[in-house]
Parts: C-alpha cells; sequence; structure tokens
C-alpha cells in the first residue's frame, strides 16, 4: 500500500504535468454543463480528433440545451451520421428534454446521472468541471495510468477492481481542484501513458512507477475477455426506379434502432440474380459482432410491391435520413445515373 505522501506526490506531479501539456479542448473554457455534457457524451467511443467536430456542429445548430430539446429525433440523428453507437444520440435527445423538464441542469452527481445515458463517470467528468464538485472520474485512460503506476493487477473489467480502481482515484483528488485533475489524469493517459508505446522514458513519474520498474507495462491494466465476437450477413438491394429509392426504419430490438436502411432480401421475393453485384461480403466491424454485407443494385421500370414500412424517397434527398454507418459507405458505392 502507498501511503499518502506517495499519492500527493503522484497528484502533484500530474497537475504540474498538466500545466505544460493539457489539451487546448473547446469545451474546457466554459462551465456550461450543457456544452461539457455534450463533448462527454459524443466522446464516449469517439477520438478527440473526430468528436471535436461533432460537438461543434451540434453547439453552432443547437447552442442550448432547450433548441435541443426541441429538434426531432430524426434530426439528431441526421447531425450524429458517421459517429457510430446512435443509442447515445438517442440518449442524449431524450435526456436534453428531461434537462427542460427539470428547469434546468441538475446540479448534484445524482442528479446529473439520472440523465438518459450518463453513469458514474460523465457524472463525475460534468459535475466536477461544470460545478465544482468533488468527484473523480475513472475511464479508460485513468485505469491504464493507476494499474500501471501503483502495480495494480485487478481486472479493471471485475466488480472488485472497479471499486478499488474508483476508491483510489477519489482518494487521490486534491480538494478544490477536482475540474483540473481529472482532466489532468485524463489527458496523460491520452498523451503520456499510452496504451501503445507509452513515453515511458520523457515521462515525469518514471522513477516511482511500478509498471515501469518492474517491467510489466505491456501486461498492465489487467482486462477479463469478454463477449466472443460474432459474424452476421445481411443482403440488402438498393432499389433505383424513375429517380426513387425505397427505405424504411429500423425499429426496436436491434442494431441501428431508428435508423434507415434500404430494401432488405428478407423482404422481398425477387431473386437477386435479377441484381446487380455492387459489393460483396463488405466487412463492417461493430463491439461485438462483425457485419458482412452483400450490396446489390436493382432498377426495375416500375415500382415493385414492397412491405408497408417502406418508403419512397427521392435520390437526391437520401441524405435527410440518417443512415447506418455501414448503409452510408455503400450507397456512396450505387454508381451515378
Amino acid at each position: 500500500m502507498i501511503d499518502h505522501k506517495g499519492y500527493n506526490d503522484f497528484t502533484l506531479t500530474l497537475l504540474r504535468w498538466f500545466r505544460e501539456n493539457g489539451r487546448s479542448l473547446p469545451w474546457r473554457g466554459t462551465r456550461d454543463p450543457y456544452a461539457i455534457w455534450l463533448s462527454e457524451i459524443i466522446l464516449q467511443q469517439t477520438r478527440v480528433t473526430q468528436g471535436w467536430e461533432y460537438w461543434e456542429r451540434f453547439v453552432s445548430r443547437w447552442p442550448t440545451v432547450e433548441q435541443l430539446a426541441e429538434a426531432t429525433e430524426d434530426e439528431v440523428l441526421r447531425e450524429w451520421q458517421g459517429l457510430g453507437y446512435y443509442s447515445r444520440a438517442r440518449n442524449l435527445h431524450h435526456a436534453a428534454r428531461q434537462i427542460v423538464d427539470m428547469g434546468g441542469f441538475p446540479k448534484t452527481l445524482e442528479g446529473i446521472r439520472s440523465l438518459k445515458g450518463v453513469g458514474d463517470y460523465t457524472a463525475a467528468a460534468i459535475g466536477s468541471m461544470a460545478f465544482d464538485l468533488p468527484a473523480a472520474v475513472v475511464d479508460g485512460n485513468v485505469y491504464r495510468v493507476l494499474a500501471r503506476y501503483f502495480g495494480i493487477a485487478t481486472p479493471i473489467n471485475s466488480t472488485e477492481g472497479k471499486k478499488e480502481f474508483a476508491a483510489l482515484a477519489q482518494e487521490l483528488l486534491p480538494k478544490g481542484e477536482a475540474a483540473t485533475y481529472n482532466q489532468a489524469i485524463m489527458d496523460f493517459g491520452a498523451i503520456q501513458c499510452t496504451p501503445q508505446s507509452p513515453r515511458c522514458l520523457l515521462c515525469p513519474l518514471q522513477e516511482s512507477c511500478s509498471a515501469l520498474r518492474e517491467g510489466r507495462t505491456e501486461e498492465l491494466p489487467v482486462k477479463l475477455k469478454t463477449v466472443k465476437v460474432k459474424e452476421r450477413r445481411l443482403t440488402y438491394i438498393y432499389i433505383r426506379c424513375k429517380g426513387e429509392t425505397a427505405i424504411r426504419r429500423r425499429g426496436e430490438g436491434d442494431i441501428w434502432q431508428g435508423l434507415w436502411e434500404p430494401l432488405s432480401a428478407e423482404d422481398t421475393q425477387i431473386p437477386t440474380r435479377h441484381c446487380r453485384l455492387i459489393k460483396k461480403s463488405f466487412r463492417h466491424v461493430l463491439t461485438h459482432r462483425v457485419l458482412l454485407c452483400d450490396f446489390y443494385l436493382w432498377e426495375p421500370k416500375e415500382k415493385p410491391l414492397l412491405p408497408e414500412d417502406y418508403i419512397w424517397v427521392e435520390e437526391q434527398d437520401l441524405d435527410r435520413y440518417a443512415l447506418p454507418r455501414m448503409i452510408e459507405l455503400l450507397v456512396r458505392m450505387v454508381p451515378v445515373r
């Protein structure tokens, strides 16, 4: 067990490093909980370089949470297109309406955590940065930095590990500087103590880092093996008829809920031999599954009879509908007529 002086040295070193090396990000120049919350939701499962553009797009289109709450789900999903994990967008929209119903952004951890799509990490990030709440964040970067520095081999995705790291992170939090410390440790993990090829030789913590001293940098943090990735095969037919194409909105209980897709081969009696193959076994990777899709183009002279949940739209208007990233990529392969 490291004594409290060790904790203080660790924290002070991180704060000193952050003053010199911290990232300059637009949502860090504000205490507006809406802007901070928006950044945290967008950056879940998303690189900062990609999320930055989406954050600016959302803030520009909906400068306040009230305006976001007034938007339709379709509008929000359309702006989100390309980021993936679309449940985040639906939760974001739902939470915006929660906030408006509350009369404003909640200022307690419990209140923030009650918002749709907000867990412990996001609540701590928003609470500390917007309201100076003494709450430590624990994300992938934090797990990695703490596991390596303190030599902790408890699996980070185990119940025991989550409790151990959460308690340690909270103990390391300096009084009155939660926001700065949280940003410091996240940036340290993203810039210095990276997953691969960490910059150990230039690290201000190298002399006291357990993983570096014991040669365990590549081993830590420890993570239990989770669900095996499964493959799923899909077949879609892009219909082109008199300048229009047919799409439908996906329902609940499956991937891409609420997004639009072309004709599924499961919904038609048309043999694919009457269609033109655009792409065979297009591979698209999701978190716990790999999609393999065959994509066809069909150009009938008259509109075929389709199930009632399909609608016909002008091809030129297709970009007004929120499509899954895989479908968006495949549609781009359709030859322009």
